[in-house]
């Protein structure tokens, strides 16, 4: 009623507490709560939807009356664009809050919450067990350097097709299709985790996917010509590089193992009296038996003089306590003159697996020998030995092949021996 409406901050001034709170009426719903302790609180009572409600716009004299007023206006505003005034006080102070959360995390060095960079965070915490920590380095690597600075504090849920296309395809253009195609199906594998988890609804990487070059398989490049590999034998014997570095390119042949693994192999993995190199292969997962040759022992045995004292069989130029580079043999076999689609550090697997296949050898030995990783499971923990007297015969039978090549002898077919 009109003789209730507040008419000034007089009218509030004058206004002295009582027995019992009440109220002095400023219209539309604005009331102003005057309470016995003499404390003073603006209301606006309204109704949304059907729903009566109240919602506090602070206390007298720091609210004035002239600022509850447009307090009040903007509230009724709200009501007639079918907004909560309640709710939208509540979503604001949430945002406050996680706005200064969110600072507080960045001071702390710990993604946002619910950001691209958390959930890729918890998906590499659940990843880590069930690989080994190569892979996952690999993979956190990617991950830190090709999306984390694009998307790291982007809200995961809010994140579309376009926003992960703009990550990936620069890095088909900057750098390999390859490596943005596995980029790719990390953040496929993090949004996986996220729709599972309820954090997102959907996972954008499909899209993507075929948005971005064919990501086309280019096979290491090998020499399986035997004439080819006869002089491939003989460059290897004249190569003039150090005496580590010549080692390590005249036993790749013999063993045909990871190029990887050949410059890690450590001295207390190899038993030259049982001519036997026994180590771990973190590519399967698997012990594996490599029966060295006569050829392939007095590599060894030459080369024990020099690094014997030490962990590994072929150390790092600059330090005894790492081993040589994953590019060394790679780059001895440029030196020789054998460019990149001709021979690579790889290709003496290839080199092997397909002469021996031709001249006889049992597939299953041969698949043993290059340490693939077996599709049965169960069968792979039974087969650590398996073939080996076969495959012993095979080396060795290799090694003498491979001698006959460099030699110049007349190209005939090795047999297997049974």
């Amino acid at each position: 009623m009109a003789r209730d409406l507040i008419k000034s901050d007089l009218t509030i001034k004058a206004s002295q507490p009582k027995d019992k709170p009440y109220r002095l009426n400023d219209g539309k719903g604005l009331v102003l709560l005057i309470n016995p302790n003499g404390s003073k609180y603006w209301r606006l009572n309204y109704a949304f939807f059907g729903k009566r409600k109240t919602l506090s716009l602070g206390t007298y004299p720091a609210i004035s009356l002239k600022t509850a007023r447009l307090k009040a206006m903007e509230c009724r505003q709200q009501i007639l664009e079918g907004i909560d005034p309640s709710q939208a006080r509540q979503e604001r102070k949430q945002q406050i809050k996680q706005s200064f959360e969110d600072e507080q995390r960045q001071a702390d060095g710990i993604p946002l919450e619910n950001s691209f960079a958390d959930i890729a965070q918890r998906w590499l915490e659940d990843f880590k067990p069930t690989v080994v920590p190569a892979t996952f380095s690999r993979s956190s690597r990617r991950i830190e350097m090709h999306v984390l600075p694009y998307l790291g504090n982007k809200p995961i849920a809010d994140i579309r097709a376009p926003d992960l296309l703009e990550v990936v395809l620069p890095i088909a253009k900057r750098q390999t299709v390859e490596t943005a195609h596995r980029v790719l199906n990390l953040c496929h594998r993090i949004f996986k985790y996220a729709v599972a988890h309820g954090l997102m609804e959907y996972d954008p990487s499909p899209a993507v996917a075929d948005a971005l070059p064919s990501n086309k398989i280019k096979h290491r490049a090998a020499i399986t010509d035997p004439r080819q590999v006869g002089q491939l034998m003989r460059d290897i014997d004249k190569y003039t590089g150090t005496f580590v570095v010549q080692c390590a390119l005249k036993l790749s042949p013999l063993i045909f193992a990871r190029p990887g693994e050949i410059r890690q192999m450590e001295w207390k993995e190899i038993d030259l009296d049982a001519k036997e190199w026994r180590y771990f292969v973190t590519k399967t997962s698997t012990e594996h038996i490599v029966p060295l040759s006569r050829q392939a022992v007095e590599v060894l045995q030459s080369i024990r003089k020099l690094t014997g004292q030490g962990r590994y069989v072929f150390p790092s130029a600059r330090s005894d306590k790492q081993p040589m580079s994953n590019n060394t043999v790679r780059l001895a076999i440029r030196t020789m003159g054998y460019d990149a689609d001709t021979m690579s550090a790889h290709g003496f697997r290839t080199t092997a697996s397909t002469l021996l296949n031709e001249q006889g050898w049992s597939a299953d030995a041969i698949e043993r020998q290059l340490a693939h990783s077996p599709r049965n499971k169960v069968r792979a923990a039974y087969n650590r030995a398996q073939y080996l007297d076969e495959r012993r015969r095979m080396m060795q039978a290799w090694a003498d092949y491979l001698d006959g090549l460099k030699n110049g002898a007349e190209v005939i077919p090795i047999r297997k021996q049974v």
